[in-house]
């Protein structure tokens, strides 16, 4: 299963992706019930995840229910149980929004709820995240989440993220870390795609980023949280949820 993901992942163009899911996530959701593993956006339980990864593939990270990863989980919990974002009035702006949330942002009577993204279908806005169509100071919320390790002029991005968030206003722009790496790296010169996901870990990433990200995010203007909010869960939620223990919500303000 994990070789047929993979070539998947790899061969078939992300909005194309999106669009089929709708239709294998029902079957895969019926065929792997179980109690062992629980996704803590819809609370279904599963005997196990499925496997995900353009290059390396990770075992056990999948939902098959609302097709969410390690990071979307930790998103759901840290915002469920650290933030106003389900419960005051917000005005929300979502990067590439993530089928795991779409619909239940969409729901949710608290938020007025925009996405932007280039490609996705899912976008109500299509726009450049370098040169974005909103006014300054317009969003409570923004979140941008695995977009800025595609963009080849992440300065531009985060200093467009900054303008159109409100003071008093937050974001959290999770991004692939390799937090044994002090500085990020970048190399403009390799294009070739194979060897783009042997060394940013996606054919379509142009960089990989270190610890670095959080000083270049306060650069920018941002406060900046480094929120490991594994550290707060035991290890029997860690491993029930299918968490990757240890990473980083970057949680900026404004």
């Amino acid at each position: 299963m994990k070789k047929i993901f993979k070539i998947i992942l790899n061969i078939v163009p992300r909005p194309l992706l999106i669009r089929l899911s709708y239709v294998v996530r029902p079957i895969l959701a019926f065929l792997l019930k179980g109690k062992k593993f629980t996704d803590p956006i819809d609370g279904k339980s599963f005997k196990t995840f499925l496997p995900y990864g353009y290059g390396t593939q990770r075992h056990n990270v999948l939902s098959p229910s609302t097709l969410s990863l390690e990071r979307h989980r930790l998103l759901w919990l840290y915002l469920q149980q650290e933030t106003n974002f389900f419960s005051e009035q917000l005005r929300l702006l979502h990067f590439a929004p993530e089928q795991a949330f779409y619909k239940r942002f969409r729901k949710m009577s608290n938020l007025e709820y925009i996405t932007t993204d280039l490609y996705s279908p899912l976008a109500d806005v299509k726009a450049d995240i370098c040169d974005l169509p909103f006014k300054d100071e317009e969003f409570d919320v923004i979140l941008c989440n695995h977009v800025l390790e595609h963009i080849p002029d992440d300065t531009k991005a985060m200093q467009e993220l900054y303008r159109i968030l409100k003071p008093g206003g937050y974001g959290i722009f999770q991004i692939p870390q390799d937090l044994n790496r002090e500085t990020t790296f970048e190399d403009n010169s390799i294009t070739d795609k194979k060897e783009r996901a042997k060394i940013f870990g996606q054919y379509d990433h142009v960089r990989v980023y270190g610890r670095d990200y959080f000083n270049k995010l306060r650069s920018i203007g941002f406060k900046v949280d480094e929120v490991d909010y594994t550290t707060t869960l035991s290890d029997s939620l860690v491993e029930k949820y299918c968490l990757a223990k240890g990473e980083i919500i970057p949680v900026v303000s404004k």
